[in-house]
């Protein structure tokens, strides 16, 4: 009662987006029971994450503290709930076609995205370890339903269990180091933890134990090494489009969290940390890459890819300047862009009896469908990070951060990573353009695969031709969030 009686108006209204988003998922739920034409469901999701970002645009100028100092509205928050947003309209829309095909088009699904939307939106704005923890698991629980919702299909169930037996393992893990943190400084707010580890000693072993047992866990959900294991089969058995949301949007608000966390929490054992995490981005870049290059489904050779992405991204914390976080920002922007893109001509090539999750599935795409192909093409040239692409411009910001801060082997091991990523991903090139053929119809696109390629292109290459606005926009998220 006495919690009830000191939430204000305003603390309500900093969470009207994400309130917004669980109303509409509960309508979902019960329009799924009333609805015969299932599709209409999705107009009515993205309906409703077009809401929220409408809620979350008039709060674009607010920042304040809500909730007794549990929750921050501030653009860093803002910043990250708009990738979510967006990760989310995106996944959405690849989906209307693909769940057809797979003849599992329910409300559910979607009520299921916009409630894990709604618990990465608290984890991007959480200054508290247990509202960090309850956005965290909201997100987590959502997913892993997701994951395995293509009920019908073995593989989906198997990725959905195993994904949920190592998930609930690394949030054991993480909330053992969040214990810890509680132990030392008496309280859960991060500037409070902050304050009190900055108190004790550097070599203080229980302080190493919480910093330790918490990057464990936050490895894990980034799906860095060696806790990467569960992304390959979760990647391969989730529905297409869902594989598609988890590597945007989950990977996105997982470094939001690690962000708030390192850069606030436990900032004052950035020493001890930043050595654990140079040896982790390297491990993650080298085995990521090394993995994907003996990949023929494209699923897992994407989830190898999106395993060498975190530890690219990794290079913002270790050089933790305002290049480095900015880097962060924006590089997570782009690949929701580029990723979303490669997924949406993915799940365009499944149709009845053509699963289209093999490299070989892609041979002479060219000649049954060229755009499908050329934006493909273009789409992996900015995960490869080649010019004049967005990813070139999200590379370079992460390279240059570490050469910025000293850490030039690190730089010169990630354009070495970069140029591997090269070859796995041309293998898919060669297929399209250099291979015969093997499927002779061409492909139908739907009107939100449509939609979701080309918001998709256009991003990937605006960013890359005219990144100063982005840069702008990612640099005054961090400015002002830190």
């Amino acid at each position: 009662m006495q919690f009830l009686q000191t939430v204000t108006v305003q603390d309500i209204g900093a969470i009207v987006p994400e309130l917004e988003l669980a109303v509409f998922g509960m309508f979902l739920l019960i329009f799924d029971l009333l609805v015969k034409e299932k599709r209409k469901l999705g107009y009515f999701a993205l309906a409703g994450i077009a809401a929220s970002a409408l809620f979350l645009y008039r709060l674009r100028s607010v920042e304040f503290s809500a909730y007794g100092g549990a929750l921050s509205l501030d653009p860093f928050a803002i910043f990250f709930k708009l990738i979510f947003l967006l990760a989310a309209a995106l996944s959405i829309a690849i989906s209307l076609k693909y769940l057809d095909i797979e003849r599992e088009n329910h409300g559910e699904y979607y009520a299921l995205i916009l409630f894990a939307t709604m618990g990465m939106m608290f984890m991007a704005g959480a200054v508290d370890l247990v509202t960090l923890y309850i956005g965290l698991e909201t997100m987590a629980i959502a997913t892993y339903v997701l994951v395995g919702f293509l009920r019908s299909n073995q593989r989906s169930n198997e990725a959905s269990l195993k994904y949920f037996l190592l998930g609930a393992f690394s949030s054991g893990i993480l909330l053992y180091g969040m214990s810890l943190l509680y132990g030392i400084s008496g309280s859960t707010r991060f500037v409070d933890i902050a304050e009190a580890l900055s108190r004790r000693p550097i070599t203080d072993p229980i302080s190493l134990m919480a910093m330790i047992t918490l990057s464990a866990g936050m490895f894990f959900k980034v799906a860095a090494v060696p806790f990467h294991q569960w992304t390959p089969d979760a990647y391969e058995g989730a529905p297409t489009s869902i594989t598609a949301f988890m590597s945007v949007a989950v990977k996105a608000a997982s470094f939001a969290m690690m962000v708030r966390i390192f850069m606030v929490a436990i900032y004052p054992l950035r020493p001890q940390w930043v050595t654990i995490m140079a040896a982790v981005s390297i491990m993650t870049m080298t085995i990521g890459n090394i993995a994907a290059i003996t990949q023929s489904n494209v699923k897992r050779l994407l989830a190898y890819s999106s395993i060498s992405h975190a530890g690219y991204i990794l290079i913002g914390f270790i050089a933790g300047n305002e290049t480095g976080l900015t880097a962060v920002g924006l590089y997570l922007l782009i690949y929701t862009f580029t990723n979303i893109g490669v997924w949406a001509v993915i799940v365009a090539l499944r149709r009845k009896d053509v699963i289209g999750e093999h490299v070989d599935d892609m041979a002479g795409l060219f000649f049954r469908h060229p755009t499908a192909a050329v934006l493909m093409l273009i789409f992996l040239l900015s995960l490869a990070g080649i010019p004049p692409t967005a990813g070139f411009i999200g590379k370079y910001f992460l390279f240059a951060a570490a050469i910025e801060t000293g850490h030039n082997v690190l730089a010169v091991i990630a354009v070495l990573n970069a140029a591997i990523s090269v070859y796995f991903y041309f293998r898919i090139v060669v297929s399209m353009f250099m291979r015969d053929a093997t499927e002779k119809t061409g492909l139908t696109l739907a009107p939100g695969l449509n939609m979701a390629l080309g918001v998709a292109i256009i991003f990937t290459m605006l960013i890359g031709i005219y990144p100063d606005p982005f840069i702008a926009l990612a640099r005054h998220a961090v400015i002002l969030g830190f």
